[in-house]
């Protein structure tokens, strides 16, 4: 049973500008999520795809952006064949298990203007 969805859009070039602040990279992206975009030319897109899937899962929790967790307790990873997958982390998964959510799922999509992603939360 779907306990939640969340969707969001961003610009690409909204997070570029912002990679240019002291500490925005550590403080949204885990050490991992770093080296996976890093190794592309085009890593602002693969950043920005991940910002979006952070802030759909925070949509689709129904929680919106409260301070609760770091940004960077939301990890997107990649599986063996590249689909995206969500981790979490310290208090981000003490909220999840709260609410008793099973299963999470996020799909996410880049061009070089615009970056977006879904999440779909499950009992």
């Amino acid at each position: 049973m779907v306990f939640g969805i969340g969707v969001d859009i961003i610009e690409v070039e909204r997070v570029k500008k912002k990679m240019g602040t002291p500490l925005f990279k550590t403080r949204i992206f885990s050490a991992n999520e770093i080296v996976y975009c890093e190794k592309y030319h085009n890593s602002e897109e693969h950043f920005a795809g991940r910002f979006a899937a952070k802030e759909a899962f925070l949509k689709a929790i129904g929680k919106g952006w409260s301070g609760e967790f770091a940004f960077s307790d939301i990890e997107i990873i990649n599986n063996e064949l590249g689909k995206p997958e969500i981790v979490l982390h310290n208090e981000a998964i003490k909220i999840v298990e709260s609410k008793n959510i099973k299963k999470m799922h996020v799909s996410i999509s880049h061009v070089k203007e615009m970056a977006t992603a879904t999440v779909i939360l499950e009992y």
